[in-house]
């Protein structure tokens, strides 16, 4: 190295030093520093103010459930419980019953139900209706502890609707999303493979630990049970789903005074789906016909063996003049009436088209 770059280098590095000297000789703190007047903010908006009255409202109904499992030891053979998940749930009456989504409490040996304050009881199962993905459980806290949401209506929601949604994603207590009703009408799949009809879709973060909570709307009324989220994380950056409360509030009551929810039916037994697609049909074709049932009363006829060749029985197409495409389509529609009501089916026999009247009957 020559002896004017060595001079360079040292002249920087002289340079370099006294500029460090000049930053840490100056002072760090500044005593006559005083903190700085604080702006007045003004009155919360509107939005706000309604916002913060929901959550205020709301939350107390609103509960967390834990459902714990038993498991043996494999070697000591000893039984113990576990934590299998959490969930949210809200208060449906004074009584005492909670409703939540079934996939939070299914195969639970346990149940315990944390009050908003904090209180823990123990949760017994009163039904649940696993196709609609809806559960109710009951707990013996006083009627003073019990706060019931308001039901609101999901006939007429309309997409960007404001809705709320309050639950305990990740064992956080009390949490509120805000967003918009995204879409209507869609369908999700319950845990049994059976679709759930004109769900709500909204954009409000639903994250694990929030299914069974309330979607509420902008008046505070419960609108949707918040069931399922769809994303590729399986966090909240998707979109949530709700069970409408038009049928929470037809199920529920169901479920509480039978235990189980308990469909119409015909009376008769189905091909499935795989069949009637095999022979080119598009309809539900009937098997079989129960003895004594409605079906036989209205005269519909099922699938006969002949040595060689198959007679088809009745293929219905339609329920009051609504397609069906197959067994799983035909109950679904029939889900929409009650036990004792009368249904017109347009059925395919022989060839020809005909239309029968039926009384729906229960069935299991």
């Amino acid at each position: 190295m020559s002896g004017t770059n060595r001079l360079i280098i040292l002249l920087v590095l002289c340079v370099t030093g006294w500029l460090l000297l000049q930053t840490f000789q100056r002072p760090l703190h500044d005593p006559g520093a005083v903190s700085r007047p604080i702006d007045a903010r003004g009155d919360l908006a509107a939005d706000e103010l309604n916002t913060i009255d929901i959550f205020r409202s709301a939350a107390p109904s609103v509960v967390y459930i834990t459902s714990i499992a038993v498991r043996r030891n494999i070697f000591s053979l000893n039984v113990y419980e576990i934590p299998r998940g959490t969930g949210s749930g809200f208060v449906w009456d004074t009584k005492g019953r909670i409703v939540t989504n079934f996939h939070v409490i299914a195969d639970a040996s346990r149940l315990e139900v944390t009050l908003a304050d904090r209180t823990t009881w123990k949760a017994v199962l009163v039904g649940a209706a696993p196709d609609r993905d809806l559960a109710v459980l009951q707990i013996a806290a006083p009627a003073s502890k019990l706060l019931p949401l308001s039901i609101g209506e999901s006939s007429n929601l309309l997409v960007g609707q404001k809705v709320f949604a309050i639950g305990n994603p990740f064992g956080l207590d009390q949490t509120l999303t805000t967003g918009v009703v995204s879409a209507l009408g869609r369908e999700i799949t319950a845990a049994t493979g059976r679709t759930i009809h004109d769900v709500i879709q909204t954009d409000a973060a639903i994250n694990p630990g929030n299914s069974g909570g309330p979607l509420l709307d902008s008046a505070g009324r419960l609108i949707g049970v918040n069931t399922a989220i769809y994303s590729p994380s399986g966090g909240s950056a998707g979109i949530g789903f709700a069970v409408p409360v038009a049928e929470v509030n037809r199920v529920v009551p169901r479920i509480i005074s039978q235990g189980i929810l308990i469909r119409p039916g015909l009376g008769v037994t189905l091909a499935n789906t795989r069949l009637t697609e095999e022979l080119g049909l598009q309809g539900a074709l009937i098997l079989t016909v129960v003895p004594g049932s409605s079906a036989e009363k209205a005269g519909l006829r099922g699938t006969t063996q002949m040595r060689d060749r198959l007679i088809l029985g009745d293929v219905i197409e339609a329920v009051n003049e609504r397609k069906v495409s197959d067994y799983n389509s035909l109950r679904d529609e029939l889900e929409r009436y009650e036990v004792g009501d009368t249904v017109l089916l347009t059925l395919v026999r022989n060839g020809a088209t005909l239309e029968v009247a039926v009384q729906l009957e229960a069935m299991n």
